[in-house]
């Protein structure tokens, strides 16, 4: 069985699916892994570290995806018409693919797969369950992209983070607000404690409550009553009615005004991003103050941030950096390529030397997208 880690061509793209560590384990399952030359050059992995753990290095594409049984990717396969080489025609019919496919967006791409007979598994449909935990690429990324957020702020701000008292007199410390407490807002209010900040963080699920005061932070509330039913069953947050955004806006307005770092994080599966920094909002806080919107490449949080860029707007500093967990490129790969072993492991016949997959398993019903020419995913062909 051949696997093969191709170079992600899409632009801004640092990462590689696999990592040395991984390499070696696939190998050591008797499968034939080819990782194209260069693929791990931008997250400081070298073509000797993936040959010393067992790989193949395919001088390009062409020769990393041919006769490749399954191929491990950070994001969907570029198709025919998009930006960039046309992987999809270099796959082979009948091959899996597991990636960060953004299926929900992208479903053109799903619909090219299917036709292609690739049999696709979106990675960040994970089902939120314990056993998957550690094949979640959405919380391994996250809690990268959390961490980043709060050193980007912190550089683009113009004064230290800790109080510090000094013969001179004090310096305050920061005043940090998070806005949505997933796996990557719990990340932000971690590192800025650290840092040494004072931090506060909203999120419509109360559940979050207990979490941030146990990293040290204080919670706002916004309506309890209405965040009773504001989580789905697999944990992630409901989109809500216009009258709760209404009660968050007055909360929000009063309590924004005095801090020194937003960082935004707020998303919906599926759907843009929930306005949660009004412009309005933004022309009240202080001048010098940073939002950092991790939500920038789903339309963001605050609608005067850009994707990519940054910024001053009202003497406030705006960054909407995209691919955030590729910024950290090393870390990001092996975290990724982890996640990918651990969702592959337990569906390997070692007798045979090839892949079985459970089609009943809750993962694999979970992440498969297409197979046999058919979309089947519940939410693409709206069963559910």
């Amino acid at each position: 069985m051949k696997i093969a880690i191709p170079r992600e061509c899409r632009p801004g793209e640092t990462r590689v699916a696999a990592s040395p560590e991984v390499v070696k384990k696939l190998a050591g399952f008797s499968f034939d892994v080819a990782v194209e030359k260069g693929a791990g050059e931008a997250a400081a992995i070298t073509d000797a570290n993936f040959k010393d753990a067992g790989a193949t290095i395919a001088e390009d594409a062409t020769a990393t995806y041919k006769n490749a049984d399954m191929v491990l990717k950070i994001q969907r396969p570029v198709t025919e018409g998009a930006e960039g080489q046309n992987e999809l025609s270099l796959i082979k019919k009948g091959a899996v693919v597991l990636a960060y496919m953004a299926a929900l967006t992208h479903k053109e791409d799903v619909a090219a797969m299917a036709e292609a007979g690739v049999t696709a598994f979106a990675m960040e449909l994970m089902p939120r369950i314990t056993r998957a935990q550690s094949m979640d690429i959405l919380s391994s990324q996250s809690n990268l992209a959390g961490y980043k957020a709060v050193l980007d702020g912190a550089a683009e701000y113009g004064s230290a983070f800790p109080m510090m008292m000094t013969a001179a007199g004090t310096v305050p410390p920061a005043k940090v607000f998070i806005m949505g407490v997933g796996v990557a807002g719990l990340q932000a209010i971690a590192t800025a404690k650290r840092l040494g900040a004072i931090v506060t963080a909203t999120d419509v699920r109360p559940a979050t409550k207990e979490q941030v005061e146990s990293l040290g932070g204080k919670f706002l509330e916004v309506d309890p009553e209405m965040e009773k039913n504001a989580q789905t069953e697999g944990g992630y947050a409901k989109e809500m009615p216009p009258e709760y955004f209404e009660k968050q806006k007055q909360v929000v307005s009063e309590h924004i005004k005095s801090q020194d770092l937003v960082i935004t994080t707020a998303l919906i599966p599926g759907r843009s991003a929930p306005v949660l920094v009004t412009e309005d909002m933004v022309k009240t806080m202080k001048h010098g103050s940073v939002i950092v919107d991790l939500a920038v490449e789903a339309g963001g949080n605050c609608p005067l941030s850009q994707l990519g860029g940054g910024g001053v707007k009202h003497g406030v500093t705006l960054v909407g950096h995209d691919n955030v967990p590729g910024r950290l490129a090393k870390d990001a790969s092996l975290l990724f390529a982890k996640n990918l072993l651990n969702f592959l492991s337990p569906h390997v016949d070692q007798e045979k030397k090839d892949l079985n997959f459970d089609w009943e398993d809750e993962t694999v019903a979970g992440t498969l997208l297409c197979r046999d020419g058919k979309v089947i995913h519940p939410m693409l062909t709206g069963g559910e």
